[in-house]
């Protein structure tokens, strides 16, 4: 069993019928989007996942969201089951995000849920008690070719 014991807020992977989850806490951490880049990229080698680039793309999509617009993000959670994999960004914020229109092309702003609605097969937010916690999945992830 593969170990984050490297980055601050980790947690060893707790294996569940079928699957794996791994937690980062990031409440308080600075740099939180390339923490959980980073958190990811670790788990995604450990679990020999191609399609990198697009899901450290999407969980950089939603850490940087939760940085801009609710304070900072308090977890990453990343959910890899054969059929799926499922991440989960928490943060403080009772908002739940709305896709709103860019600013234009070139311009930064206004495209991330775009993209996540893109490149992810399902995605939303659900209100938690404290928060809310905007998740997306992503179908039949394949495993990396030697």
């Amino acid at each position: 069993m593969a170990s984050d014991e490297g980055l601050p807020g980790a947690e060893p992977a707790a294996p569940p019928p079928g699957g794996q989850v791994r937690r980062l806490r990031l409440l308080g951490v600075p740099g939180q989007v390339p923490r959980g880049r980073e958190f990811t990229r670790r788990a995604l080698d450990d679990w020999h996942a191609h399609d990198c680039d697009d899901v450290l793309l999407l969980v950089s999509e939603l850490l940087a969201n939760a940085v801009l617009h609710a304070g900072g993000a308090r977890e990453l959670v990343l959910h890899a089951a054969p059929a799926r994999l499922r991440i989960e960004v928490t943060d403080a914020s009772p908002n739940l995000p709305r896709p709103r229109e860019p600013r234009a092309a070139g311009l930064p702003g206004g495209h991330g849920l775009h993209i996540v609605a893109k490149l992810a097969d399902r995605w939303g937010a659900d209100p938690r008690e404290e928060g809310k916690s905007v998740w997306l999945e992503i179908d039949n992830p394949r495993p990396a070719t030697p």
